[in-house]
């Protein structure tokens, strides 16, 4: 009991951190959030901090991690909602690159995430997303709706034109207009999966 306890104190000290940071980080920036305002926001320690993350930039990956899998989940349930396998997959990628309008999404995941913590396509939630396409693409190739071709391949240039518009619209003064391009290149990208109509 002691032990399940305990695990389950970690647990709730690891949450309080990361709604903490996230709160800090989309207000204010990762660079600017000091330490005090990521722990005196939950109550706790640095040494908290430390011992759960390893430091400032541990407690970005956790934060980046959790809003990455959130955004992945919503995406995926839009292309649920689609007609279709292929209507889903458009879907997915066109919810992802939507979410970069978000002010936390942008700031957190797509500016702050790749000045911080490296390439976004070496993130463990982006490779779980690209697991997810992957499996996608080779259920329309089995049907007869995408060409054969390189499951993993097509799943990693989706994969990476979503979220390349998504860093772009994030990045852009015009988030609005570069939405609008970002979406319709990222469709015709898309549609050149299809057969050739002969």
């Amino acid at each position: 009991m002691a032990g399940k306890r305990r695990s389950e104190m970690m647990e709730e000290t690891r949450a309080k951190l990361i709604a903490s940071a996230r709160k800090a980080f989309a207000e204010k920036g990762f660079a600017a959030a000091s330490m005090d305002d990521l722990t005196a926001e939950a109550g706790l320690t640095r040494g908290a901090l430390y011992h759960n993350f390893g430091d400032k930039r541990g407690l970005l990956q956790a934060v980046v991690d959790q809003l990455d899998a959130e955004m992945a989940t919503r995406a995926h349930d839009i292309g649920a909602q689609a007609g279709n396998d292929w209507d889903g997959l458009l879907a997915e990628g066109v919810a992802y690159i939507e979410m970069a309008l978000e002010p936390e999404v942008q700031r957190i995941v797509l500016l702050d995430g790749p000045a911080f913590l490296g390439d976004p396509s070496q993130w463990p939630s982006q490779n779980r997303c690209l697991q997810t396409t992957r499996q996608a693409v080779e259920r329309l190739i089995a049907q007869g709706i995408v060409r054969r071709l390189d499951p993993e391949a097509a799943a990693r240039l989706l994969n990476g034109a979503a979220l390349n518009a998504a860093l772009w619209v994030a990045a852009s003064d015009d988030p609005q207009e570069v939405l609008a391009k970002a979406v319709e290149a990222f469709r015709f990208l898309a549609e050149g999966l299809l057969p050739r109509s002969s």
